[in-house]
């Protein structure tokens, strides 16, 4: 999923390029790239590792639902991570208002509804149609945020991608699960906004630590209630570190050393490429092959993200440039 903000973390196609997604959506806009285009092949790296990894968590996720159920799955993935970051963070409890607490508990809400919804629909329908799904709430942010009539367009090559995908109707997927994909994208979205209002009260990562202490405090009765004694069996234990690890742990942490060298445009038309991954593990480890008309539906969406962020960017030039053009008396 997904993981686009102000703090390391999230899948986002449209995030880093506008208030928001993760894609978010993952992390702050990091500084210019050093030595011109093949210095930032590096940091490019590194992102697409990270979306790898979180994709390739996703699909150890499925394989794991039969075992553990996708709220025991959600469970592990948010405990795991949230004491990894804990541990390594470790944030400061003491100085923060009523206001930075509130935000921060928002923040995991929105983290944990995010995921529990995700992990709901990959257990009904494919990965690559989930992401692709799941990845509209960041789109539509971007484009309600941007107000221009272009936005129009690549709205609408969502749209006619999530029609594609559809069948019409939501007759090729379990309509349960597509909804349970939208969901999740909504979250992102709220995900998103959260993220970077955490960014701005808490230092480093502490905010995204917090937060992810708070979602796994509330998902933690929902694990048990579904798949108690099961969660703490050692092959379940050890698999549930492996998707918190590759979903959480190590892609916030490729994309935090990314951000530092990759211009946040960069980094955010890369994320727009999460679909695409998803499916292709889907593919690879859990044999989902797509149709043709599935391919074609995600290359829409995956347009679409790729086009707000480059029309968020190229208006965010022109309004610099005009600032920085002399002033008359």
């Amino acid at each position: 999923m997904s993981t686009p903000s102000a703090t390391p973390g999230t899948p986002t196609p449209a995030a880093t390029a506008s208030p928001a997604g993760s894609g978010t959506a993952r992390t702050a806009p990091g500084a210019a790239p050093e030595g011109g285009r093949w210095g930032s092949l590096g940091p490019v790296g590194l992102v697409l590792a990270g979306g790898l990894s979180v994709q390739f968590g996703a699909a150890l996720a499925v394989s794991l639902m039969p075992r553990a159920g996708a709220l025991g799955v959600v469970t592990l993935r948010l405990v795991v991570a949230a004491v990894v970051l804990l541990l390594v963070c470790r944030p400061r409890l003491r100085g923060h208002s009523r206001a930075d607490w509130g935000t921060v508990v928002v923040f995991g809400i929105a983290m944990a509804g995010m995921n529990g919804l995700f992990y709901q629909a990959v257990d009904r329908i494919p990965l690559g149609p989930a992401v692709t799904l799941e990845v509209l709430g960041p789109l539509a942010l971007s484009v309600f945020a941007s107000r221009r009539a272009v936005n129009l367009v690549w709205a609408a090559l969502a749209l006619a991608g999530v029609f594609l995908l559809s069948g019409g109707g939501f007759d090729s997927l379990d309509p349960a699960g597509a909804a349970f994909a939208l969901g999740a994208g909504a979250m992102w979205a709220a995900y998103i906004v959260f993220s970077a209002r955490t960014g701005r009260r808490f230092p480093q990562a502490d905010g995204l630590a917090l937060a992810m202490a708070v979602g796994a405090v509330l998902f933690l009765p929902l694990g048990i209630a579904e798949s108690g004694a099961e969660l703490i069996d050692p092959v379940t234990l050890a698999l549930g570190a492996g998707v918190a690890l590759l979903s959480s742990v190590l892609p916030y942490t490729l994309e935090l050393l990314a951000l530092r060298r990759l211009p946040a445009p960069t980094f955010a038309i890369l994320m727009s490429l999460e679909p695409a991954i998803a499916a292709a593990a889907g593919f690879l480890i859990l044999d989902q092959a797509l149709s043709a008309t599935q391919s074609a539906a995600i290359a829409l969406v995956i347009a679409a993200s790729m086009g707000a962020v480059r029309t968020q960017v190229g208006r965010r030039r022109r309004t610099e440039a005009l600032a920085d053009l002399p002033q008359g008396n």
